[in-house]
């Protein structure tokens, strides 16, 4: 298995000025608590932890091919008491074989813009979900890196990488039974876009 492009973990002191309160950002993206979740990429946490907190008593499972990252993770979830978070060591590009079950959301972070092939994730981003249930793709403003600055560092995928909302919101509508619900300004440099996967004869 190999990693998305530009998706190594971020370094939480810096991470943590973007989004000092993740679980308020999922609550405004319409996450609560009963909500089944699959986190994608999840690294050591940073919202697979909050969204657990959300989410209780319902599931979240967290999904990354990086085992250090996921192990680190269920340390800092012994260490904080949360039971509901369910680690999963797979590959995103097979998504709705390495679930249980069906979830009622999806949720990726910061990495929907390093995905080669992006059309082959939605589709099994949709196969994961249960009918009404919803795809929620926080990314990366399309602004040059150089703009996306914290502590005067550039930060964020390369320029090229990055993609505006409207070329996001194409790719998923272009490619599986979604209709978009909602369009999410996130300051300083995210947007997300909450997408509602459509039930099927």
């Amino acid at each position: 298995m190999e990693r998305f492009q530009n998706t190594r973990q971020p370094d939480w002191d810096w991470w943590g000025r973007l989004w000092p309160t993740p679980g308020e950002t999922l609550r405004e993206l319409g996450l609560k608590s009963g909500d089944t979740i699959a986190e994608i990429g999840c690294g050591n946490g940073y919202f697979a932890l909050p969204a657990a907190r959300v989410a209780a008593p319902a599931s979240v499972y967290a999904l990354d091919i990086d085992d250090s990252l996921l192990a680190e993770l269920s340390q800092i979830a012994a260490l904080q008491g949360i039971e509901n978070l369910i680690t999963i060591n797979g590959d995103a590009r097979q998504l709705s074989d390495q679930l249980p079950e069906p979830v009622d959301v999806v949720l990726m972070a910061n990495t929907f813009h390093g995905i080669d092939e992006t059309a082959a994730f939605v589709q099994q981003a949709f196969e994961s979900l249960h009918p009404g249930g919803r795809f929620v793709v926080i990314n990366w403003e399309d602004s040059p890196r150089k703009a996306t600055t914290i502590r005067g560092t550039p930060r964020g995928p390369p320029t090229e990488l990055r993609m505006s909302p409207e070329t996001t919101e194409q790719i998923v509508l272009d490619t599986a039974r979604f209709v978009l619900e909602a369009t999410v300004d996130l300051p300083p440099y995210h947007y997300a876009l909450v997408f509602k996967r459509e039930y099927t004869d």
